[in-house]
């Protein structure tokens, strides 16, 4: 293992994620020689506490997906006991809601007690590794917007968020030449939480990412479906 080569997990909406996506990551991990994790964020969905989408009657009341959440949780936690975890719009759900109905600041219970995060396990916004900015998205959308957060960042980004593209664009100039990354997602789309998409042309690419070379290079793994 290299610690200087990044395996980026991309958005896994525990309980919802595709089945063998883990080991698929697993698998990238060990031929790449990734010694460093990141989770690019939407660690859990939280569909039943979405704002978006009235309450589906079929799926999961929020007791029970939180719990179905941890379940799964449990065997990421096993197979990646260290990681750099990008806060993604889905895991600040339980924060929104309780702030939407005027619940202070004061009674909520931090995101990684919530799910049990392992020490090894660093949640925050955003992280740096080797010049390269890891954050979940939030706020872009479309097929470009890796290079537009890349552009923002001035630096080469890895991003999620948007689950129909994954791709590695170089952006240069005089100066520098820097990456922008979408890791994609590692969501089954049958499941009930992605209902809303059934009629989009455009369909979840299942896929990871690798940064190597310190930084200097990126590659996305679609995962053979």
């Amino acid at each position: 293992m290299h610690k200087h080569n990044v395996l980026v997990i991309a958005d896994t909406h525990l309980p919802f994620q595709k089945e063998g996506y883990l080991d698929f990551c697993k698998d990238i991990q060990k031929r790449c020689k990734c010694g460093t994790v990141v989770h690019i964020g939407d660690l859990v969905d939280n569909a039943s506490l979405s704002f978006h989408h009235d309450l589906d009657p079929n799926g999961y009341s929020p007791k029970n997906e939180i719990a179905q959440a941890r379940k799964s949780l449990r065997e990421w936690f096993i197979a990646f006991p260290k990681v750099f975890l990008c806060l993604g719009n889905h895991d600040r759900r339980v924060d929104l809601k309780g702030k939407h109905v005027g619940l202070p600041d004061d009674v909520f219970r931090p995101f990684r007690d919530i799910w049990g995060l392992p020490k090894g396990w660093m949640d925050d916004f955003s992280h740096e590794l080797d010049g390269v900015v890891y954050q979940h998205g939030t706020g872009y959308s479309g097929d470009t917007a890796h290079i537009k957060a890349a552009y923002n960042n001035r630096q080469s980004t890895c991003i999620g968020h948007t689950h129909s593209a994954s791709a590695v664009s170089y952006i240069a100039n005089e100066k520098a030449c820097v990456f922008g990354m979408n890791v994609g997602s590692g969501i089954d789309r049958h499941k009930i939480a992605f209902e809303y998409g059934r009629d989009f042309n455009k369909k979840p690419i299942v896929s990871c990412g690798v940064v190597t070379d310190n930084g200097r290079f990126a590659q996305v793994f679609p995962m053979p479906l």
